[in-house]
């Protein structure tokens, strides 16, 4: 068996060689990295502002942000054909919908523009026995069915884009690239 090496290659090695020395990886250092991790800051100023260790919401900012600025790389700078791509910018937006829906925490307002407003009356406290206050409930059946029913509703609706979400991340299970829907958060990339 006959191995032929271009010079190609040999300039290849070279360069392979140079970015794992000291001095170069130095040079990335001021160069390259500092640069990205102040921009970074920058882009991530509002969530690291805001971000508390204590509380899942903090988080999914996080991950919303880094969505936002991955859909619009692929979608202004990508260089990936516009079939796969556009399902991908889908999926990332549909994606950052949902937590948006999660952060805001809409789902009974979404749930009373469809159904109807939930009963909103004034609280009335009556004075107890022993200087208590207790909160009366003047609301009639059909007003707690109602209101109960929203609730209901708006719970399975944030049930539901929850798992929805996940599912988004995870991917679905696909045989051929034609079933692709541009789901899997990894192959977000370009």
């Amino acid at each position: 068996m006959n191995v032929q090496f271009q010079d190609s290659f040999f300039k290849s090695l070279k360069r392979l060689s140079w970015h794992e020395s000291k001095p170069y990886k130095f040079y990335k250092l001021f160069s390259n990295d500092i640069p990205l991790f102040l921009k970074n800051i920058w882009a991530f100023r509002r969530e690291l502002w805001s971000h508390r260790w204590w509380d899942y919401h903090f988080t999914l900012e996080v991950f919303q942000r880094s969505l936002k600025i991955q859909e619009q790389g692929i979608r202004t700078k990508g260089m990936e054909i516009d079939s796969s791509r556009q399902k991908k910018e889908y999926k990332i937006r549909k994606a950052i919908q949902l937590l948006q829906n999660k952060l805001d925490s809409n789902y009974i307002d979404r749930t009373e523009e469809k159904y109807g407003k939930l009963s909103d009356k004034e609280w009335k406290f009556e004075k107890t026995e022993n200087d208590n206050y207790i909160l009366v409930d003047e609301d009639s059946e059909e007003e707690k069915t109602h209101n109960k029913m929203i609730f209901d509703k708006a719970h399975r609706l944030e049930e539901k884009e929850w798992k929805e979400l996940w599912e988004i991340i995870e991917g679905k299970k696909y045989k051929e690239y034609k079933d692709w829907d541009g789901s899997d958060l990894r192959t977000w990339w370009d």
